[in-house]
Order: C-alpha cells, then structure tokens, then sequence
C-alpha cells in the first residue's frame, strides 16, 4: 500500500516534522497554510522583521494547525535556526533575503523550501544549490507551475502524444498595467525593522506601500516582472519541454512609458532565451492592452502541427489539421474539499491546489531523500536566466552563458554582475564544494 501524506510528515520517532517559517507576509502564509492542509505537521517558529506581522500569522497558524498550539515568534531568523529544532524551513521573504536565509537553514539541519526567484544576483543561486549538494538537504522551490494539474493534463494530453509536432519558438508573456508610484519618501512604520528589513540589499528612503508586496516595482530587492512573472513562465516552458540552460541570451527595454515614478524596473522588456533549433522569447509591457484578453500571463508554444497557449487559470490546444480536435482545460479548483480556500484572506484560489501537490512533492522526497519536481537546481537555471535578461538589457549585448563555469563567456565585465556588493555588515554568500 502506498504511503499517505501523513505518514511522509512524520519524524522517526512518530512525531509531526517541525517546521518554520521567515517571512510571514503573503505568500509566505500562503505556501505555509497550504502545507498545513497536506500533512499534520507542527509549526513551531516564525519569523518576520515586522511585528505585527508575523504576531498575525501566529494567530492563524494557531487556529488552523491540529494542535492549535501558538507558534514561537523571532524577529531574527538567525535565532530561530540556532534552535536546530526544525525539519522544515519555509523561506518567503521578500527575494533580495532568499539566499542567506535558505543557505544558513540548509547549515542547520533543516529541509527548505524557498520562493521564485531563488536570488537577485547569479551567484546567489549558485551558493544554494551548492549548499543543498554539499548539506544533502531536500530544496523545492515555489515555482508551482510544475504540480499544477491542468498544466500536467496538457504535458500528457498534448506535449506527449506529438501534437504540437515541432516546436521551433515559444512566447512567454506578461501584459499586467502598472500605475507610476510618486509617493512621499517617509518613516518606516515602527512596527518594522526596515534596517534589518533592507539587509544586505543596498539602503533607499523608505516610500508609502513599499511594505508589504510593492518592494517588487524597485531592482534593489528583485529582478522586475521578469524576475517576479516571466520566471514562472520560463520555468513552466523549460518543464513542458525538458530544457536545460539557454545558450544565448538578448534583452532590451526599459522604462518606456511609465516615465517619472520612483520604480526602477522596465515598464517593457522583450528577451530571448536562445536554443538549438528553438528560442523562447519573453514580452512583458506595464502599459497598454495585451494581444489576447484571455492570456495575459502566459506561454504559447509553437509547432508545425499545433498552438498550445496555456496559463495558470487554463489551456487551449489549436491544431493545424483538419477535422483534428482542438483541447480546452480550465484550472482545478478544489474548494469543497478545502473549504477554507474561500475564506483565507489574500489566497489565490486558482494557485492553491498547485502549491499543495507541490507540497506533497517537497514531502515525499523528504522521505526518500530524493530530489523535488522543482529541485534546487532548476530554480537556480530559471532564477539565473532572467538574471541574465537583465544583465543584457544593462549592458545592450548578448550573453553567452557557460554552465560548467558559471560564467558569461568572454565577458569580464558581464561576470563582475554576476555577484552584487552586500551592504555592511552582511557578506555574500560563496558557492562550498561538497
């Protein structure tokens, strides 16, 4: 008899794995929550820089796990590790605190799970996936797209059986409008600590809204849309159709239209992600109205038999031969056998299912000790892509990418990027052999 989710969560003594959380905030309560509604794990720790954060998500952990026992708070997650009292760590913070977080856990004893994009610079990655090699720990990464169902429905219905023939170029996309963000620079919050908040990041002037989620419209603490949607979409490609590394990477764009704010991102950004015989081409724009209404998120694969769009809410096959029938999937929802799916505040609903399969995922190779759908590594070849999107849009050249060494190829002043200086006193994590 196949072994259940419960029995994956269980220590060997028969005790609920022990799991906590740094960065309390929205998806970090999310993934938390969903991995609650799996398997009868025990929340012990939480951590978060902000106060009233984290004393909220206390609250609900509280009132949804079994044991309705109150986790522990920290406002440092270096002390909650120094516990070595967790199996699990959960990482959702804000990305430019993935890394340090991630690595020291690993250092601690714990397996991890940890948000897209894994880093804001390429070495960053690089040191965790060689601390997970090195430290033997299990790292599954939130890009979700992997263990979404209707997604894997149209892998088999339609990647497997031959229906898109050849596919020689992919659209990936992100047509979300933005509003320019002039607020006064003003004093953090007192429930924050917004110098531990801004870490190893470099320091700017607090503005209204940064805190909670807005902190993604500013390149100090993430990789702009590409680093936040586009790597959802290019991971999701690189799974339906086995892809590795890109050889070549080209970008431009910029701040095109949305002129005058204080967000530092590209308003638009076009990249191409080059492979023998097949190039995956990103677009995201801030602005204007997106090609089709329908997908506005999304991937397009292209073949000589065949278009698959596909989304997070839905796919659609359209075939090229006559009398052949295209194939539409909605998303799954699974409201009635969770039903508190309806009622958590800030919950993507169509999302929910996808994180709980890739839970249980992140569960049963903790078991086996073997390596997630969403392993380490493919987030650090997702992550590091984009990454390099940007590096090439800064630069105005292609990039060459050589994955033994780590490096651009030929290019001395592409590679000094690849790593970015840490504010005092925070220092930069190195790749450790095993």
């Amino acid at each position: 008899m196949l072994a259940s989710t419960a029995d994956f969560a269980q220590q060997s003594d028969g005790k609920p794995l022990r799991v906590g959380l740094i960065g309390s905030g929205w998806y970090g309560k999310i993934d938390l929550l969903r991995l609650i509604q799996v398997a009868p794990v025990e929340v012990v720790s939480l951590c978060d820089v902000d106060k009233k954060m984290v004393a909220d998500a206390a609250e609900i952990v509280a009132s949804r796990q079994a044991s309705k026992q109150k986790p522990r708070t920290f406002s440092d997650y270096r002390q909650m590790l120094a516990q070595k009292d967790l199996n699990i760590v959960l990482v959702g913070t804000p990305d430019h605190w993935h890394a340090l977080p991630a690595i020291a856990a690993m250092q601690a004893g714990a397996d991890v799970w940890v948000q897209k994009p894994i880093s804001v610079d390429v070495m960053e990655g690089h040191a965790m996936l060689a601390a997970a090699r090195k430290y033997k720990r299990v790292v599954q990464v939130g890009t979700q797209r992997r263990s979404t169902p209707h997604l894997v429905d149209a892998i088999n219905k339609v990647i497997k059986e031959g229906k898109l023939g050849n596919v020689a170029q992919v659209e990936i996309y992100c047509y979300t409008r933005s509003r320019v963000n002039n607020s006064p620079d003003e004093a953090p919050p007192e429930n924050l600590d917004y110098e531990f908040w801004t870490g190893p990041a470099p320091m700017r002037p607090y503005i209204r809204g940064m805190h909670p989620r807005s902190w993604r419209a500013y390149m100090e603490y993430g990789n702009g849309t590409i680093g936040d949607m586009g790597i959802h979409m290019f991971d999701m490609v690189r799974w339906m159709l086995g892809l590795g590394w890109p050889k070549r990477i080209t970008s431009s764009g910029g701040i095109l239209v949305l002129k005058g704010g204080k967000s530092n991102i590209p308003d638009t950004q076009t990249a191409v992600f080059e492979y023998d015989g097949l190039n995956v081409v990103w677009q995201s724009r801030a602005w204007g109205e997106a090609p089709d209404p329908k997908y506005t998120w999304g991937a397009t694969l292209y073949g000589d038999k065949g278009t698959l769009k596909a989304s997070v809410y839905s796919y659609d096959y359209t075939p090229l031969a006559r009398g052949e029938q295209p194939i539409h999937q909605d998303v799954v929802y699974e409201l009635d056998k969770y039903p508190e799916d309806n009622t958590e505040p800030g919950i993507e609903k169509h999302t929910a299912p996808a994180v709980r399969y890739q839970m249980k995922n992140f569960l049963e190779n903790i078991a086996s000790r073997g390596r997630p759908v969403a392993d380490i590594e493919e987030g650090y070849i997702s992550t590091a892509s984009c990454i390099l999107a940007n590096m090439s849009l800064k630069l105005g050249r292609t990039l060459s990418w050589d994955p033994q060494k780590n490096q651009v190829i030929g290019d001395p002043e592409a590679n000094k990027l690849l790593a970015r200086q840490y504010r005092t006193p925070w220092a930069h994590p190195k790749p450790e052999s095993a």
